[in-house]
């Protein structure tokens, strides 16, 4: 009986092992994802989702690790960092290399983008028609904007008059941009921005608005004026080897993922503005102003140099710089019409 009673634990054992094995293992892919901003900012926000929902789309056969902050890799070294393999995969703003991109410097102009979605989908569709070489070392994961740029101010800007000789915080490459409305533009880092407003050494600052939130600037620039001057463009992209390296199934996850993911970003990001005034609204008092529609139609006049200048760089280049240009204004218009 004893026997008996063994034999049957070691076939109840031997089938147990049988069906474990015939259930394969399912491999785990490990992916890192490197950005630069602070965890909370909209950068960082679409990685973190991104991540859940290719998780979840591959059924968790991929895992990925985030590095939000510059943890992992700075804004100044992302891009050769995917290329090297430091991470498989990162986001930057092309703008912080002026000169690499210059197919996608062509959204970073002053065309007056209205939302991110529009411009979003604007920069995918201008880098799928012309497929640059910027990104020849690289897979495109997605790609997308930040939300239009905007006067944010201590005391009121209701007329370009108002702006003349105004001290303002831009990113640099945005400097020629203040300029030609009048303004006087002054580079610094967001980190120094709110005690030079503080301080008087800036009057305010220009940049997209969820900042009004997630940097506090309302406690400090009680006004804004709307412009919609500039946006500034965004890549994820991942390492050419280690996306050689994934299977077809996971492929096509991502793949899939790319154009929905730029409206997706472009949604969070338009949706978290109009937070961030509500916010700065009633926290705040935060006062909005509009300039008169007479000074709105001189803005493009007043600009127009320095998106002639952007032809100019991209023909020299060798790319077909005015038609570029036509492409933006003309997918800005398809899109704004689309996502009124």
């Amino acid at each position: 009986m004893k026997e008996k009673g063994l034999c049957i634990i070691i076939m109840a054992a031997f089938l147990l092992g049988m069906i474990f094995i015939s259930i394969p293992a399912q491999a785990q892919i490990k992916l890192t994802y490197a950005n630069f901003p602070p965890a909370p900012t909209f950068p960082c926000v679409q990685m973190e989702e991104w991540k859940k929902e290719v998780e979840k789309r591959t059924g968790g056969k991929v895992a990925v690790q985030t590095f939000p902050g510059s943890t992992l890799l700075n804004p100044r070294n992302m891009f050769e960092g995917v290329i090297s393999g430091t991470a498989d995969i990162g986001c930057l703003a092309m703008s912080y290399q002026p000169g690499r991109f210059p197919v996608s410097e062509a959204v970073d102009q002053p065309v007056g983008f209205s939302s991110a979605k529009a411009a979003s989908l604007a920069l995918y569709d201008l880098i799928e028609k012309y497929n640059p070489k910027e990104f020849e070392k690289v897979k495109i994961i997605t790609l997308f904007t930040c939300p239009p740029a905007n006067l944010m101010t201590k005391t009121s800007v209701k007329s370009l008059k108002d702006l003349k000789g105004m001290e303002l915080r831009v990113p640099g490459t945005a400097a020629d941009i203040i300029k030609n409305l009048g303004g006087i533009p002054i580079a610094m880092p967001q980190s120094d921005t709110p005690e030079a407003l503080q301080k008087g050494v800036v009057k305010g600052h220009v940049s997209s608005m969820e900042v009004l939130k997630d940097f506090n600037y309302a406690a400090y620039t009680a006004n804004t004026t709307m412009t919609n001057l500039w946006v500034v463009t965004f890549s994820v992209v991942m390492n050419k080897e280690k996306w050689d390296s994934l299977p077809a199934d996971v492929k096509k996850v991502i793949d899939d993922m790319r154009k929905e993911w730029a409206l997706w970003t472009g949604n969070y990001v338009d949706n978290h503005v109009l937070e961030a005034l509500k916010w700065s609204k009633e926290k705040y008092n935060l006062q909005m102003f509009e300039l008169p529609a007479a000074e709105k139609a001189e803005i493009p006049k007043l600009l127009k140099p320095l998106i002639d200048k952007y032809v100019e760089r991209a023909t020299a280049a060798g790319l077909p710089g005015e038609q570029i240009i036509k492409d933006v204004y003309a997918l800005k218009e398809k899109y704004e019409k689309q996502y009124k």
